[in-house]
């Protein structure tokens, strides 16, 4: 299990990153890569999702997908226009897409993946009036990563 560092939110960004963190420990706990999202709007937290691939057995089920079906049931329609996602993790391609599709307003994520995050393939995935906001709690999203990876080798 992996032990939660007291850490005290300086602005809303860090609030919400937190929340996904505690996201990516409930799929650390599962097993599955510690990967952890929320959505929010208006200020309040609509989703929160994290990595279930393995539970599922399907390699679509990350944590941003899991994110934006629940957003997108709780809105009751499929554009997510005025929220934003916190995510621990660099989106891959795949996610970013369909980040892209849902016309999210905002993207937050804390630590950057260099093998399969968006970056690597495409320089802008997202909606045209999407934000981009990279680094929030890096460093504890990375940590959450690299112990997880140590434990499996």
């Amino acid at each position: 299990m992996i032990m939660a560092e007291k850490i005290i939110p300086a602005n809303d960004d860090e609030r919400f990153m937190l929340a996904a963190i505690e996201e990516a420990r409930c799929a650390a706990e599962r097993d599955e890569v510690p990967v952890g999202a929320v959505v929010v709007c208006a200020g309040r937290i609509i989703a929160r999702a994290h990595n279930l691939t393995e539970t599922l057995t399907d390699v679509t089920a990350h944590a941003e997908m899991q994110a934006i079906t629940s957003a997108a049931a709780y809105l009751g329609g499929k554009y997510l226009t005025d929220c934003s996602l916190y995510v621990t993790v660099e989106p891959c391609l795949m996610c970013a897409g369909a980040l892209g599709w849902s016309q999210i307003s905002r993207v937050v994520y804390g630590a950057t993946d260099e093998k399969r995050g968006f970056h690597t393939f495409c320089a802008n995935p997202f909606h045209k009036k999407t934000q981009v906001t990279a680094g929030v709690l890096e460093e504890q999203c990375a940590a959450l990563m690299t112990a997880f990876f140590k434990r499996k080798r």
